[in-house]
């Protein structure tokens, strides 16, 4: 896939979640539905144009492509160092990951009570790490994708992993916007196979959803988690009544 096209498909997914159609496009741009259809299908959209299409679907040409870079589905890890000095300290992790989630600094100090030293000491930490450029007016750009992936045995999954999956099936998972599911089958090799392969997609649309709506005011955001697993499983309860089975044929 050619770099025109991997840029056009994050635009149209950004165009999907945003909920709006070509003829709405159109009459943020002035043109004809048409037009807009043509400029989508023959990837012909000079840089003044997708600036104001961006400015319209309310993400800016650098998250743009940041998106389109993902799609090709590598996803950026940190280092062993980067790892090591987030796990290390709680609160550079947390300053890392608002502003991973598009958060400014001035409100990342105002509601988590940082003073001014301790913020500017924690940016040039994350700067110092190469995970963040430090800008004028308490402005920061990330130097690593949204939506990188933690090391699977690295050290903030081996701190943090077991805590916050323990945390987070704390609940009782009631209301409109929760939901838990589980499912004991026998499956097929093929059949697991398959379906680790959709929880994997499902798992890349959500972050996706996340780099496309951190350009949206934090007002319209909405913290939120999502638990996908999946690994062969022998409920305990079973096993005790199969041990218990086995010890009375063994008395016979």
């Amino acid at each position: 896939m050619s770099e025109r096209d991997t840029l056009l498909r994050a635009l149209k997914q950004v165009l999907k979640q945003r909920g709006m159609r070509y003829a709405d496009l159109a009459g943020g741009l002035g043109v004809s539905e048409p037009t807009v259809k043509r400029m989508f299908s023959s990837g012909r959209i000079d840089l003044a144009r997708l600036e104001r299409i961006c400015e319209l679907l309310d993400i800016d040409l650098f998250e743009l492509v940041r998106l389109a870079r993902g799609a090709r589905g590598h996803r950026e890890r940190l280092d062993m160092a980067q790892e090591a000095a987030l796990a290390a300290d709680p609160r550079l992790l947390l300053v890392f990951h608002l502003l991973c989630n598009d958060w400014k600094v001035p409100v990342i100090r105002r509601e988590f009570g940082l003073d001014v030293p301790e913020a500017t000491l924690l940016l040039a930490r994350l700067d110092r790490l190469r995970l963040v450029e430090l800008l004028p007016r308490d402005r920061v750009r990330l130097r690593v994708a949204r939506d990188f992936e933690w090391r699977e045995d690295g050290p903030v999954r081996r701190r943090y992993a077991q805590v916050a999956t323990g945390e987070f099936l704390r609940d009782a998972f009631g209301g409109r916007d929760a939901l838990l599911v589980m499912e004991v089958r026998e499956l097929g090799d093929s059949s697991i196979a398959v379906l680790r392969r959709k929880l994997e997609h499902l798992a890349a649309e959500f972050r996706e959803m996340a780099t496309i709506d951190a350009t949206l005011p934090p007002a319209r955001r909405r913290s939120a988690g999502m638990l996908l697993a999946l690994r062969p499983w022998v409920f305990s309860l079973l096993d005790s009544l199969r041990g218990a089975e086995r010890g009375r044929a063994g008395d016979r």
